[in-house]
């Protein structure tokens, strides 16, 4: 095991973990947005 005085907090590289973040929130709205349109479409076009 490392010795333990090596950790400094904060020290951590983060930038994979912000880059998947966003590209998750990005997925996020489009597919909302997406499923939006899918329901405005069947919704315009219903039949009785």
């Amino acid at each position: 095991m490392a010795n333990e005085s090596e950790y400094h907090v904060g020290s951590m590289d983060i930038s994979q973990h912000k880059k998947t973040y966003e590209g998750f929130l990005t997925f996020s709205k489009w597919s909302f947005a997406g499923i939006m349109l899918i329901m405005i479409f069947l919704a315009a076009f219903r039949t009785h």
